[in-house]
């Protein structure tokens, strides 16, 4: 095996967070696309938070998913523009959560489960920061 050959686990796991963070992008788009009857019909505390998303909390959570998105393409072409590229979208989901446990306090807002996507998020966003720097050090990347 060639020392620029990524280990056989590397493209499906790859594949998978492809799939991951296009199911994000699926859900900013299911987020630009709330009306305000739908926005209506949730409780009046959640109809107040999401009528009142500011622009850079929309443009953080645009950058996380759009960017690990193209962080994963990246890596499935063995570019070394996903270390950086994950590294923004890392920043743009702390910026995201931020807005949601602190500006409006979703834990209050939602309950304690509203804390378990973010992590899984934020630990998935950490390990695929870690996987391309690995692919650097490997040779995996160019």
């Amino acid at each position: 095996m060639s020392v620029n050959t990524p280990k056989n686990w590397f493209k499906p796991v790859v594949w998978a967070a492809l799939v991951w963070n296009l199911l994000g992008v699926i859900a900013f788009a299911m987020h630009m696309m709330m009306t305000p009857e739908m926005i209506g019909k949730l409780p009046l505390d959640q109809q107040a938070a999401y009528s009142d998303i500011p622009l850079w909390s929309t443009i953080a959570f645009a950058v996380a998913v759009f960017g690990s998105t193209l962080g994963c393409l990246f890596l499935l072409a063995k570019n070394a523009l996903a270390t950086p590229t994950f590294l923004l979208s890392l920043g743009a989901i702390l910026i995201q959560q931020y807005y949601n446990f602190v500006v409006i306090n979703s834990i209050e807002l939602l309950g304690a489960s509203a804390v378990f996507m973010p992590i899984f998020v934020i630990i998935i966003a950490i390990a695929l920061l870690c996987l391309s720097i690995k692919g650097k050090q490997q040779g995996w990347l160019q």
